[in-house]
Order: C-alpha cells, then structure tokens, then sequence
C-alpha cells in the first residue's frame, strides 16, 4: 500500500516541503530508512540526518527547527519529502493506526470448534475463534475481537471493540470496559496471594471472593496478571497501559492513565495514581498510597507511602538527584 507525500501531509495537517509526489510503503529509523520509507525525528540530534538520508518521506517535529532550518517551497531532503508537524511521534502512530486498520481489519464471525453457552447473545460484528470459551451470563459488546483458546468465565463483561487476543482468561465475575486490549496469556481474576497460618503453622487459604475491572481503553502486555480482589475489586483506571509480565495483586488500584513496564510488581492493596511511570522491574509493597504524577526508576523498591509527585529511583526509592549523587559516593567509596 503507497502513500504520496501529499496525501500524508494532508491526513496530518503537516507543512511539506521537498517533493510532494515522493511515495513510501514502509516504515524505518532514520540511519536505515530507503526511498520507500517513511520517517520521523523528534530529537535534535537526529537533524543532521536530513541530509543525507535516503528516507522518502520524514516527518519533523516542527518545534526542532523553527528558527534553525528553512525549507523553502518546493525544497526539501534530496528526491523526498520533509513534513513538519506538532508532534513527530505521535503523527507516526496515527499513520500507523491507519495502516495498521488496514493490514489487520477486525475479524468477523464464530469459528467453529467453540462453545458458547446457551443464551449468551454474540454481536453480529463479533469474532469468537476456534475452542474459545465464553461461559455462562457473559455480555459482549459490539465488535469485540476473542481469538483462538480464549477463556471467559460465567458472570463477565467485556465492552464494545475490545480485543483478547489467544489464551487470554477472565475469571467469573469480572468486567472488562470498552476499547481495550489484551495481548497473549492475560490472566485477569485469577485468586489473589492471600493465605494465614493456622495454630499449627499450616498455611490456609482465605478465599478471594471479589473481583477484578478493567476500565475502558486499558491495554494489558502479554502474560500479564490481574488478581482478584478479596472483597471489593482490584481495579485498573481508564487508558492505563501495562507491559508485559506486570503482576498486579489483590486489590490493588491502577490509576488513570498510568504506564506499568515490563516485569513490574505491586503488591496487594496499593493505591498507584494518575499519570505515573513505574519503570522496569519496580516493585512496590502492599497496602501504600503513591501520588499522582509519579516517575520511578528502573528496580526501584517502593517501601511505603509516596505523598508528592517527582521522580524516584534506588531502594528504598528517594528523589532521583538524590540517589544519582548517592551512587557516585557509593562507587567512590568502594575504590578506596
């Protein structure tokens, strides 16, 4: 599928400058881009690639170059195209979206082998693949996408447009909103850690009776974890978004349109904010609240409570400066 320079610049509203004809099929970073890739730089020190790269089209965020460069009408990189726009980045992930929509259109349809219980009501835009289970009382909004081995438990809801794509599980009783996605092996519901020792030290089981939600446009990396709640729900806010092999206990809070990486851990009943980025392998205690407007570290342990926005790193997890200059001692310290 080709794309004018033309026709992109108009989709994004961009400035373009070099040749409006210049046609691309592809994406590439700017060291490796041909003439049939499309682009982008959003860091100044990728301007000198300009240049001298063969990329047809490149988008630029406008903000590096005003007052720096001048591409004069009708001029641009040699043989293609320059498009300056708000945003370089997220231009580029409208393109692809685009692109995106049209290499993988939604699925329509129930592949048989399946089962679907009795009076569950399939939308007529809906996919259901192959040895999916969708058990009893589940509602499924319009267009919702359940790939091959996908498991749905009695009771569950799952809104409009939402995608679980192969293997994922959803327990009974859990709720799932609209326009989210769930990659590969999601695990949501499965029985929080919750256990007390008896008089003769034997470990027993206290039983995870609540359940789990997952507010609409969250998007869950794969082989992630979403216990359920004792009582009450864990609860992942509205445009969250969680890598891959992210653990979140029972009853827990994900505030609104926090970033979980990879391999992040939170333990049960912690409360994380609005707008935070817990960084690789952070791993965070039980029964803390962590304020809005959070930053942490790659491997930064959260002990306790964090009450101000800012950005941490270390354990126990201080003001980043802080545990930089820290670490210098640290080093110092040990070539003595």
């Amino acid at each position: 599928m080709n794309f004018s320079a033309q026709q992109i610049a108009a989709v994004l509203g961009g400035q373009l400058y070099g040749n409006a004809s210049a046609q691309v099929c592809d994406v590439a970073p700017i060291e490796q881009a041909q003439a049939h890739h499309l682009s982008f730089i959003t860091d100044e020190k990728y301007l000198p690639c300009l240049q001298d790269t063969k990329a047809g089209v490149v988008l630029v965020t406008r903000s590096l170059v005003e007052g720096k460069t001048t591409f004069p009408e009708g001029e641009g990189k040699a043989g293609g195209a320059v498009i300056l726009v708000d945003n370089a980045r997220g231009s580029m992930g409208q393109l692809l979206s685009m692109v995106s929509k049209a290499m993988f259109p939604a699925k329509k349809g129930i592949e048989q082998p399946c089962y679907i219980t009795e009076g569950v009501a399939v939308p007529e835009d809906a996919y259901v693949g192959a040895f999916a289970y969708i058990g009893r009382n589940v509602r499924l909004g319009a267009g919702v996408q359940i790939y091959p081995n996908a498991y749905i438990g009695d009771n569950v809801t799952v809104g409009e447009g939402t995608i679980l794509y192969a293997g994922v599980k959803i327990y009974a009783n859990c709720q799932v909103g609209a326009h989210c996605i769930l990659h590969a092996g999601v695990v949501i519901g499965s029985d929080g850690f919750g256990f007390e020792p008896d008089a003769q030290g034997v470990n027993r089981k206290i039983p995870q009776i609540g359940n789990v939600i997952i507010e609409d446009d969250v998007e869950l990396g794969a082989n992630t974890t979403v216990d359920r709640a004792m009582m009450g729900s864990t609860i992942v806010r509205k445009n969250a978004k969680v890598d891959n092999l992210v653990q979140i206990a029972h009853n827990v809070e994900v505030g609104q349109s926090t970033f979980l990486c990879a391999q992040v851990g939170i333990a049960g009943s912690t409360k994380v904010g609005k707008h935070c980025i817990l960084s690789g392998q952070v791993g965070a205690a039980g029964h803390i609240e962590i304020a809005d407007n959070c930053v942490f570290g790659a491997q930064s342990g959260i002990p306790g409570n964090v009450r101000k926005p800012g950005v941490y790193m270390g354990y126990p997890a201080i003001d980043a400066g802080v545990w930089r200059r820290a670490v210098v001692r640290f080093k110092q310290s040990g070539q003595k």
